[in-house]
């Protein structure tokens, strides 16, 4: 298992499997192999639903993202 956490805030979102993550290292830019930080929007959420995301971990962005305009997220 994996954990999510609000870069800004450290608070923790959510647990993903490795499954997860993976689909989210696939989908998003990495700018360096030590990246663990993505920034999430919107149209981030609506191009994962295109590509077939995993609905749990839609449900963890959707709620970590609120009425956010973005979002950096991390995981460890």
């Amino acid at each position: 298992m994996y954990k999510l956490y609000n870069n800004d805030t450290g608070e923790l979102v959510g647990n993903i499997s490795e499954g997860q993550l993976q689909f989210l290292k696939d989908q998003l830019e990495e700018e360096s192999l030590e990246d663990q930080d993505y920034e999430i929007e919107p149209m981030t959420l609506a191009y994962f639903e295109e590509q077939g995301i995993d609905a749990e971990l839609l449900g963890i962005l959707q709620r970590a993202l609120g009425d956010q305009e973005a979002i950096i997220i991390r995981w460890s």
